[in-house]
This record gives C-alpha cells, structure tokens and sequence, in this order.
C-alpha cells in the first residue's frame, strides 16, 4: 500500500528524465510513495508566450494532476526551479502534504510571487545560483520556518544531487511520523 503520491516537475529546458527528478523519484520508490515526473517541456518550447515558456498552462498540468491524486490520498509536490515555483504555487490550489522545493524562484515575471500552501516545506538553495539569487530564497524560506538545506553549488546542483535526495528523503520521512500532517504556522 502507498503512502501517498510524490508529483515531481522538473525545470526549464530539463526534461522528467532529469537527474535531479529521477534521484526523487528513487527515494520516492524507496520509500513506498508513487511518483509521476510530467513532461512540460512541449510548454517550455513556446517561447512565444515568455521567455521560459507557458508557465499558466504548466501550472494547470500540475493543479490538475495533482488534484486528481489529491482525491485517491496524500500528496507531496516537488520540483526544481521553474518546477519548484509551480509546486509551490499549485500548493495553493490543491491540498497537499508536504513540498519539496530545489532553487525556487521567488518572483517569475507577471506571476504572481512564490507562495506555498501552510504545510511542511523543504527547500534546497544553492550559494552561487545565478539564476535565482539565495537571499530572496532564504528570506522566503525563513518566514515560511521551512527547512533550508545551502550547498555550494551553482543553479543546476550538480553537485549537490545525492545531498538534494538525501534533504527529500528527510521530508518524505518527516510526513510519514505521526502528527506531521498538521499545518505548520504562518
């Protein structure tokens, strides 16, 4: 029997076949979760919608993914960057458990501001992310009292990934002990 359902969103110009969204997907598996990796990246490729793609669409994929594994029991959201945001986001849509967010931006363009859903949330940052800068990412985290893993690691996190599952690993374990369901403070 599952414990719930892990949906994992990869970032743009990446693919579900990502490294990072694949090690996910093992601990997920590991750990008794189903998994799903969608692949956005036929949105990613219209760049005529914005610079990174049809992001409106890529977050209604997710919201309506993740609502129909909302109704069959607990769902966690996870991603990397562009993926992170609409995790995030769509945790505001759909009830989830838990979210697990890697390099997250907390700002895309005429969307709205990275927010999150009242649940226990993990982040993982990197200190030379050229992408999205790691103080807008610590404050965020911090007035969310989420859990913040820093590497030294550039936007990709190459080298953090076996440290970015071992951070996803944590939070799936956290939301499978008693009590961990209940919202976190605002």
């Amino acid at each position: 029997m599952s414990r719930g359902h892990c949906i994992l969103s990869h970032g743009f110009e990446s693919g579900p076949e990502a490294t990072k969204v694949t090690a996910l997907a093992e601990v997920a598996q590991r750990l008794g979760w189903t998994h799903e990796r969608p692949d956005y990246t036929d949105l990613d490729a219209m760049s005529q919608v914005s610079r990174v793609g049809d992001v409106r669409t890529r977050l209604q994929r997710l919201v309506e993914r993740a609502a129909a594994a909302a109704a069959q029991g607990p769902v966690v959201l996870a991603g990397s960057s562009l993926g992170a945001y609409i995790s995030g986001i769509a945790s505001l849509q759909v009830p989830v458990a838990g979210l697990f967010l890697m390099v997250p931006p907390t700002t895309m363009g005429p969307m709205p501001a990275l927010d999150a859903a009242a649940v226990p949330i993990s982040v993982v940052q990197a200190w030379h992310d050229d992408v999205v800068p790691a103080a807008g990412v610590i404050a965020w985290a911090q007035a969310r009292s989420a859990q913040l893993l820093l590497v030294d690691d550039g936007h990709r996190l190459e080298h953090h990934v076996a440290a970015s599952a071992q951070a996803f690993e944590r939070l799936l374990q956290q939301l499978g002990s008693p009590g961990a369901r209940r919202a976190r403070p605002h």
